[in-house]
Protein backbone atom coordinates (compact mmCIF):
# COMPACT_ATOMS: atom_id res chain seq x y z
CA UNK A 1 0.00 0.00 0.00
CA UNK A 2 3.01 2.45 1.26
CA UNK A 3 4.49 1.49 -2.31
CA UNK A 4 1.56 2.83 -4.49
CA UNK A 5 1.31 5.83 -2.33
CA UNK A 6 4.59 6.66 -3.86
CA UNK A 7 3.73 5.91 -6.94
CA UNK A 8 0.70 8.50 -6.46
CA UNK A 9 2.73 11.02 -5.30
CA UNK A 10 5.19 10.80 -8.91
CA UNK A 11 2.27 11.88 -10.75
CA UNK A 12 1.05 15.22 -8.47
CA UNK A 13 0.97 18.51 -10.02
CA UNK A 14 4.41 20.45 -9.85
CA UNK A 15 4.43 23.84 -10.16
CA UNK A 16 7.98 24.80 -11.38
CA UNK A 17 6.98 28.80 -11.46
CA UNK A 18 5.72 28.78 -8.06
CA UNK A 19 4.63 32.55 -7.09
CA UNK A 20 4.18 33.18 -10.67
CA UNK A 21 0.31 33.39 -10.76
CA UNK A 22 0.37 35.32 -8.05
CA UNK A 23 2.75 37.83 -9.65
CA UNK A 24 1.13 37.91 -12.97
CA UNK A 25 -2.70 38.69 -10.64
CA UNK A 26 -0.35 41.42 -8.60
CA UNK A 27 0.45 43.02 -12.36
CA UNK A 28 -3.48 43.32 -12.54
CA UNK A 29 -4.17 45.30 -9.59
CA UNK A 30 -4.31 49.11 -11.18
CA UNK A 31 -2.92 51.08 -9.09
CA UNK A 32 -3.20 54.87 -8.48
CA UNK A 33 -1.13 58.09 -8.74
CA UNK A 34 -1.21 59.91 -5.16
CA UNK A 35 -3.05 63.27 -5.76
CA UNK A 36 -1.04 66.56 -5.08
CA UNK A 37 -3.75 68.83 -3.16
CA UNK A 38 -3.64 72.09 -4.22
CA UNK A 39 -3.89 75.23 -2.03
CA UNK A 40 -7.80 75.51 -1.61
CA UNK A 41 -8.22 71.94 -0.95
CA UNK A 42 -5.31 71.66 1.66
CA UNK A 43 -7.16 74.88 3.46
CA UNK A 44 -10.61 73.22 3.08
CA UNK A 45 -9.04 69.75 4.87
CA UNK A 46 -7.05 71.71 7.43
CA UNK A 47 -10.76 73.24 8.27
CA UNK A 48 -12.15 69.87 8.71
CA UNK A 49 -9.33 68.65 10.72
CA UNK A 50 -9.36 71.58 13.19
CA UNK A 51 -13.48 70.22 13.59
CA UNK A 52 -12.92 66.46 14.33
CA UNK A 53 -11.94 65.23 17.56
CA UNK A 54 -11.55 62.24 20.21
CA UNK A 55 -14.86 60.49 19.88
CA UNK A 56 -15.94 61.64 16.54
CA UNK A 57 -17.24 59.61 14.16
CA UNK A 58 -15.61 60.15 10.81
CA UNK A 59 -14.47 58.75 7.03
CA UNK A 60 -11.46 59.47 5.99
CA UNK A 61 -10.16 59.00 2.25
CA UNK A 62 -6.44 58.53 2.12
CA UNK A 63 -3.98 56.92 0.23
CA UNK A 64 -2.54 53.48 0.82
CA UNK A 65 -0.81 50.79 -0.85
CA UNK A 66 -0.60 52.24 -3.55
CA UNK A 67 -4.17 53.60 -3.79
CA UNK A 68 -7.13 55.77 -2.58
CA UNK A 69 -9.19 53.76 0.35
CA UNK A 70 -11.86 54.80 2.42
CA UNK A 71 -11.85 54.24 6.40
CA UNK A 72 -14.86 54.90 8.81
CA UNK A 73 -15.17 54.89 12.80
CA UNK A 74 -14.25 56.55 15.61
CA UNK A 75 -11.23 58.67 16.09
CA UNK A 76 -9.04 57.21 19.03
CA UNK A 77 -6.43 59.01 19.02
CA UNK A 78 -4.87 62.39 17.36
CA UNK A 79 -1.14 62.69 16.67
CA UNK A 80 0.32 65.49 15.70
CA UNK A 81 3.71 65.05 16.51
CA UNK A 82 3.85 61.78 14.61
CA UNK A 83 1.00 63.27 12.18
CA UNK A 84 -0.98 60.25 12.46
CA UNK A 85 -4.91 59.72 13.26
CA UNK A 86 -5.78 56.30 15.10
CA UNK A 87 -9.81 54.97 14.08
CA UNK A 88 -10.90 52.36 16.02
CA UNK A 89 -7.95 51.96 18.54
CA UNK A 90 -6.74 50.13 15.64
CA UNK A 91 -5.59 52.22 12.14
CA UNK A 92 -3.18 54.82 11.82
CA UNK A 93 -3.67 56.95 9.03
CA UNK A 94 -0.95 59.51 8.14
CA UNK A 95 -2.23 63.01 7.83
CA UNK A 96 -0.20 63.89 4.90
CA UNK A 97 -1.86 60.79 2.81
CA UNK A 98 -5.93 61.87 4.02
CA UNK A 99 -7.55 63.11 0.88
CA UNK A 100 -10.59 64.32 2.33
CA UNK A 101 -12.45 63.76 5.48
CA UNK A 102 -16.27 63.46 5.75
CA UNK A 103 -17.47 64.35 9.01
Amino acid sequence: MENRENRAKQFMPFDALKGLQEALREKEIEYEEKIELSEDSIVELENKFNRIENGSYVTIKYYKNRKYINSSGIVTKIDLIRKKIELNKKENINICDILNIYI
